[in-house]
């Protein structure tokens, strides 16, 4: 733990120091509890929507790309996180790190981009109605569904190549659950510009270009909701994307908390909270939210549990 120079060939994730004892089992026993919910219900969603024919549109065959996302990316968080939770502090090889952050940041770049894709299929089904089932054919879905998936893993490349010519040397403390990118990257003693360099114009690609596609089609969907006259109809098609909107809301929203949040000092606890909302919290209410806001899968969840 101390700077001296040797080389680093493993990590300690320090988790939650704070909790120990009988706090560290109740938030083990809370994030495994909650990671079997979202392991049911993003199957469920997955399982419904291959198999329902009425649930067969572009819509639904999104959010099903984005359940399977949701599970994979739990899956290469959560594991490890509860053993270090358990262990009060686990080790972890360099190369288990990096492959961590790399499977981490592909697949939250596919999320960016589904949900951007998402936000282009509300569009075109509220503003272009006619054309809708012409433009969003099965060709473009397969298409864009192959680029969420193909392009996380191909920008990340070049990110996995720079993580790889980093050298530890000092300290091998990452004070985090998991092997995120700034603890990573402020433990090495070889020159991380190219890293950091490439994670900006990375965080532009994936963030900030979905972001604002995300903010245009919705500013399109409301000019077009609010020259609806139908009071009733304004309200019918809003439901069409509300579920959706706060997904996206609540997705970017704990992104840019945990990107304003300085990870220095007090802050690093605020940080691995917020974290710890947006990795546990968040995919266990994408399917919720997805269920309760939307008529025809709280419908078809009712009948499958014999909800009355």
């Amino acid at each position: 733990m101390s700077k001296d120079n040797h080389t680093v060939s493993e990590f300690l994730l320090l988790g939650f120091p704070q909790m120990i004892g009988i706090n560290a089992v109740i938030l083990f026993l809370l994030i495994l509890i909650i990671y079997i919910m979202t392991l049911i219900l993003n199957s469920m969603i997955i399982v419904l929507v291959s198999t329902r024919p009425q649930l067969h549109s572009p819509m639904y065959f999104f959010l099903q790309q984005l359940s399977i996302n949701e599970i994979v990316l739990l899956t290469i968080i959560i594991p490890n996180m509860l053993r270090v939770i358990w262990l009060e502090g686990a080790t972890i090889s360099i190369t288990g790190c990096v492959a961590q952050s790399y499977l981490y940041v592909a697949f939250a770049c596919s999320e960016c981009h589904l949900l951007a894709v998402m936000s282009y299929d509300r569009y075109l089904a509220i503003c272009n109605p006619l054309r809708y089932s012409t433009i969003m054919n099965i060709n473009l879905q397969h298409s864009l569904v192959i680029y969420c998936w193909v392009f996380g893993f191909l920008v990340t490349q070049i990110t996995l190549h720079f993580m790889f010519q980093l050298q530890f040397c000092g300290s091998n403390v990452i004070d985090h659950f998991f092997c995120d990118l700034g603890p990573f990257i402020e433990l090495s003693c070889s020159s991380t510009y190219a890293l950091q360099l490439d994670i900006f114009i990375f965080s532009v690609l994936v963030i900030v270009i979905p972001f604002i596609l995300v903010v245009i089609s919705y500013i399109c969907v409301f000019t077009t909701i609010l020259g609806i006259t139908s009071k009733t109809g304004r309200k019918k098609t809003f439901s069409t994307c509300s579920s959706h909107l706060s997904v996206v809301t609540m997705y970017y929203g704990t992104l840019t908390t945990i990107y304003l949040v300085p990870a220095s000092g007090d802050s690093l606890t605020i940080n691995k909270v917020i974290a710890l909302l947006y990795i546990v919290v968040t995919p266990l209410f994408n399917p919720i939210i997805y269920s309760l806001k939307n008529q025809e899968m709280r419908v078809i969840m009712g009948k499958l549990l014999s909800i009355k």
